[in-house]
């Protein structure tokens, strides 16, 4: 009985991990395309977050996708807490409903972005970092036209924040770990943006006036 008492714990928690990556790879957005008659993988950029649904399915859509998104996340650490975990146990769950969204199962590995998910998670395990990181990923959205700008800006404003904010040594961690998972699945849009930036800078080369030698 006494090695039952130390095998509970950590039998709770790997159930706990488990639910968390299930609620996260409900794909959403998919589920809402068949209501609406069309895949929204097969429109826009393919992908199955808010942004991509909003394009393809309309606002309506892309705000319930939205809304759905951050709850899984958000349920995923509410049920940890629910359950008595502590909070790396909690910070944990997190973060596997963000993997869970990225990498569902029920699409061969093939998720979002895992922004909206993120979100929903620090709404629960750091409400004030959270917010300032929605608004400032809004106001980049708006200003660039750019959901990957906005979304690696609000990656790397989670880590400060959550350091600046004197978060327990868990959440900060946690926020390292989103911070490389949305990196990770936004190295294609990186590329992108640095072909592009590349193709701006080399225009504006060219449309500079040689200069003139002056003669000696």
């Amino acid at each position: 009985m006494r090695g039952f008492r130390y095998q509970a714990p950590m039998m709770l928690t790997c159930l706990l991990l488990l639910a968390a990556y299930l609620m996260g790879s409900v794909p959403t957005g998919v589920l809402l395309g068949r209501l609406a008659g069309r895949d929204p993988r097969a429109a826009g950029s393919g992908n199955i977050g808010a942004s991509n649904v909003t394009r393809t399915l309309g606002k309506a859509f892309g705000a319930v996708t939205l809304v759905v998104d951050m709850g899984k996340g958000a349920g995923a650490v509410l049920l940890a807490r629910a359950m008595g975990a502590d909070l790396d146990v909690q910070c944990g769950a997190g973060l596997v409903a963000v993997v869970g969204h990225c990498y569902p199962v029920w699409l061969r590995f093939r998720g979002g972005k895992g922004v909206a998910t993120a979100f929903g998670t620090l709404a629960v395990l750091a409400p004030g970092v959270g917010v300032v990181s929605a608004l400032a990923w809004v106001g980049l959205v708006l200003f660039t036209r750019t959901p990957a700008i906005g979304s690696l800006v609000a990656g790397g404003l989670f880590v400060i924040l959550a350091r600046l904010d004197g978060r327990p040594f868990e959440v900060q961690l946690f926020t390292v770990g989103l911070l490389a998972v949305l990196v990770v699945r936004h190295l294609g849009n990186i590329r992108v943006l640095l072909h592009r930036y590349r193709k701006q800078a080399d225009r504006r080369r060219l449309r500079r006036p040689p200069r003139r030698r002056k003669p000696r």
